[in-house]
């Protein structure tokens, strides 16, 4: 399991529960499966110590091959389990929580984190030194549904030098390490091909920052801009966006703009050492309005330490001045601000500050949420509740084991999705348990035994002691590229910062040509059966799109800010419902023969599509969706359906037959005999021959069945006719 969330840790228990296997680890035995955790949660994993057998603290890309390798050789002596996880103990950056206890003090306080074994008293972060020679899988799952990640992702560089307070990951992924634009342009070169994803995202904590971005966003955009494949820079750091960058971003699709300035004041931007100015993100606001960008993201967290009101009412005059950096742009300007509240977060500065509770958060948003709206300007902020728990388990400790399982027998899971997120239920939990939520929100002693003080990120607890002082101070640290700040991180041999050298990309197919003004037209039939047939008319597009990408044809694309293939489909099949016969024209600028693109696409689609012919048809023609006059189904019929040769006469011999359908949520009169050409008993078979519509309905009331029961019977569509 990844520990990305402390919200998502009831789902890890729901799965263990759904897998059979004891959700505490002192309850499994030699025939259950090690459960192992890594990703940043795990750098305080104590609230789920109970659960898992095994975590990896730090990078995995050497870390789990060498793990998979030690417990395959475990099994082959025929170690017990114990015996497996003393050996996997030994593994650099591997923690075993049951070799750790943990003892508290009568006030609630850690008394002591105590090693059980003597050969490992605390758990130091496993360090990847070179990001440019670890793998990265480009054949991925490819998914028919929407997903959050719907694009190539590719980390260019992992770690950031900027050094903000607040920011966890900026200190548990120190050192900066980056890919060569070379090694990136053959990730992204294999990637695309084995997907067909039509957008690459340039993954880092702070992708601007990378060192070589503007040749490598260029040496992109030379090989995709003419596939119309979008480049995304999702992370980027106010003062890292050049107009030069932004004029290369938007020449496919302009992708969004997200920018972070954190806090509103100057002031709080030096305690969190967020590096940049107010003049630095009017004047990138600026460029990105007059290049031609209409609505900028800016994201701010409250609750931060030493926040008065008067940095609110900042972060309120900074999102207006930024709307008025639009002002007289092409097509006006628009900011959406997005507030969440602070969690301080083991290894950081902060990790010893108070949180602010549920009141206090609330009365902080309406302050913000009233002062935007007096500016026209919509606030969306992160809900206090689910703050408030994720502050409890970011810094909490063995004991909230009990709470976690408690939670989950009371119903508790997608917690994170907040219309699965129930407030009561962890509250109730809790009072089960006897343990207080608020008490974890506390502000910490510097001298306190923190629950993750075994555990170690590289950097020494006196460092983050001293950035404190300095936060408190309003005192700024210079970014790590300027110059060394110190943190202990780095040995300078091995482990170091890795800057990318800027070169020229060196492509393994040549590039895309560029489309002629030829156009060609191939009409194509195909067929969707079995399982297909429960891949809805959306996701069904996003396959096809997605096997045309692969199969490399030539297709044409829309103008305009969102290009789009210039691909024709039918009108949508009812989820259930098989087809022989999906009608699909497809607009090409090479003059390829229909066999050509069957071929083609035949090689990339999934099980259970397939193309069964194809012909080139005038480039005028009728689009499948405007052009069939008749469409063809056979139904299966159910044993048992009596009399059904008179009720398909009297259905024929009827004007209008009228039933009511829910659309919406609203009941609608519709008539199914409108669109029913024919219709046709012929050896335990119904065929339903329609103008359009869907043959589920009129199938339902000619049998009697609800729809559900009609899509069991194996409803497929076999024919279209056109106008000639």
């Amino acid at each position: 399991f990844t520990l990305q969330y402390e919200l998502s840790y009831t789902n890890i228990l729901n799965m263990l529960d759904l897998g059979g296997i004891p959700r505490r680890q002192a309850d499994r035995d030699g025939t259950h499966p090690l459960i192992v955790v890594g990703g940043p949660c795990a750098y305080n994993p104590e609230p789920l110590a109970d659960f898992f057998d095994v975590a990896i603290i730090g990078d995995g890309e050497e870390a789990v091959p060498e793990l998979a390798a030690a417990v395959r050789q475990a099994k082959k002596d025929g170690l017990s389990r114990a015996e497996t996880l003393n050996r996997l103990a030994g593994i650099e950056g591997v923690y075993v929580p049951s070799h750790f206890e943990a003892s508290y003090r009568d006030d609630g306080r850690l008394e002591a984190i105590t090693p059980l074994r003597s050969e490992v008293t605390e758990v130091t972060r496993r360090f990847l030194a070179d990001l440019e020679s670890a793998p990265f899988p480009t054949e991925s799952v490819v998914p028919f549904m929407q997903t959050v990640h719907n694009r190539v992702a590719v980390e260019i560089g992992r770690g950031c030098t900027n050094g903000c307070r607040f920011c966890q990951a900026g200190y548990i992924y120190r050192p900066v390490r980056e890919r060569s634009p070379q090694k990136i342009a053959e990730i992204v070169e294999e990637a695309l091909e084995h997907s067909g994803y039509e957008e690459v995202s340039l993954l880092s904590l702070s992708t601007g920052d990378y060192t070589c971005i503007e040749p490598l966003i260029k040496g992109l955009m030379q090989r995709y801009a003419e596939d119309k494949v979008a480049v995304a820079l999702p992370s980027l750091r106010v003062g890292s966006l050049t107009e030069e960058l932004m004029t290369e971003i938007k020449k496919v699709r302009k992708t969004g703009f997200t920018l972070a300035p954190e806090a509103g004041t100057e002031r709080m931007r030096k305690v969190i050492n967020k590096g940049i100015t107010e003049e630095d993100l009017l004047t990138t606001t600026r460029t990105v309005f007059s290049n031609g960008w209409r609505v900028v993201k800016l994201y701010f967290m409250q609750g931060l330490p030493t926040e008065t009101d008067e940095d609110l009412q900042g972060i309120i005059d900074l999102a207006a001045k930024v709307k008025r950096t639009g002002k007289g742009t092409e097509g006006g300007a628009d900011v959406n601000t997005s507030v969440s509240t602070f969690v301080p977060k083991a290894h950081t500065p902060f990790q010893w500050e108070a949180q602010i509770g549920l009141e206090e958060t609330r009365r902080r948003t309406h302050l913000l949420k009233d002062g935007l709206r007096a500016k026209k300007l919509k606030l969306k902020w992160h809900d206090p509740e689910l703050s408030f728990m994720e502050g409890v388990f970011a810094r909490g400790d063995r004991r909230l084991g009990r709470v976690l399982e408690e939670a989950v027998d009371r119903g508790c899971r997608f917690d994170g999705w907040r219309e699965h997120f129930h407030f009561e239920s962890w509250l109730a939990a809790f009072k089960a348990t006897g343990l207080d939520p608020e008490w974890y929100l506390r502000e910490r002693g510097e001298e306190e035994i923190l629950p993750w003080d075994h555990i170690r990120c590289g950097i020494p607890k006196a460092f983050f002691l001293k950035e404190r002082q300095r936060a408190l101070a309003e005192e700024e640290i210079c970014d790590c590229r300027e110059g060394c700040t110190q943190c202990g991180v780095c040995d300078f041999e091995t482990l170091r910062m890795r800057m990318a050298d800027p070169g020229e990309i060196e492509w393994n197919r040549p590039t895309a040509e560029v489309p002629t003004e030829d156009r060609y037209k191939v009409r194509i039939r195909l067929e969707k059966v079995r399982r297909a047939r429960l891949v809805g008319h959306l996701e069904f597009m996003t396959v096809f799109h997605r096997a045309v990408r692969r199969a490399g044809l030539p297709i044409c694309f829309s103008g305009g800010f969102h290009p789009h293939p210039r691909i024709s489909f039918p009108d949508a099949l009812p989820l259930g419902v098989e087809s022989e016969a999906e009608i699909i024209d497809l607009e090409l600028w090479q003059d390829l023969s229909a066999q050509e693109v069957v071929e083609g696409l035949n090689q990339q689609l999934p099980e259970n599509f397939r193309v069964l012919e194809g012909a080139q048809v005038p480039l005028k023609i009728q689009a499948p969706s405007a052009g069939a006059t008749e469409v063809l189904y056979r139904i299966g019929l159910p044993e048992g359906v009596e009399c059904l040769e008179a009720r398909v006469a009297d259905f024929l011999a009827a004007e209008k037959i009228e039933i009511q359908k829910e659309k919406k949520g609203k009941l609608k009169v519709v008539d199914l005999r409108a669109d029913v050409l024919d219709m046709e008993l012929q050896d335990g078979t119904l065929w339903l021959a329609l103008k359009k519509g869907s043959p589920l309905q009129v199938a339902g009331h000619l049998l009697d069945l609800d729809i559900d029961s009609v899509r069991n019977l194996g409803v497929c569509k076999v024919g279209v006719r056109f106008n000639p």
